[in-house]
């Protein structure tokens, strides 16, 4: 079964930290992405640029609008995200008591959900590696 793990941080939750405090958190993450990686669970992780870089999309009388930054101010912004898998959400949630990552934001883990053309049967594309 295949996971998805969102990670949020609140707006200035980490501007305490100095370069060499996030190198070590960087370090420190990557191990433990590497951990996730050998022992089979993680498919792909990658932390995500700031919102100043985001572009928002949707659609207005069938017309694209589009934003840079975000849409709407939050409490929490996603910083980054793993897509992982396991045989269950009861058996992945153990493996990050230790994720370095979750001293500075919280994450939320969601089953994805598989959906299947009405006509022709054809699931979403699969991930490429």
């Amino acid at each position: 079964m295949r996971f998805m793990a969102l990670v949020y941080f609140e707006p200035g939750s980490m501007d305490h930290l100095t370069a060499a405090d996030f190198k070590q958190l960087d370090d420190a993450t990557i191990e433990h992405d590497h951990m996730l990686r050998e022992s089979g669970h993680l498919i792909f992780a990658s932390p995500l640029a700031g919102l100043e870089a985001a572009r928002s999309l949707r659609t207005v009388d069938g017309k694209l609008i589009t934003t840079d930054g975000p849409y709407a101010e939050s409490k929490e912004v996603v910083g980054g995200f793993l897509l992982l898998e396991a045989e269950s959400i009861e058996l992945l949630t153990p493996l990050f008591a230790d994720d370095p990552i979750l001293r500075y934001a919280r994450m939320e883990i969601r089953p994805l959900v598989e959906h299947t053309h009405s006509e022709t049967g054809q699931g979403r594309p699969e991930f490429l590696q």
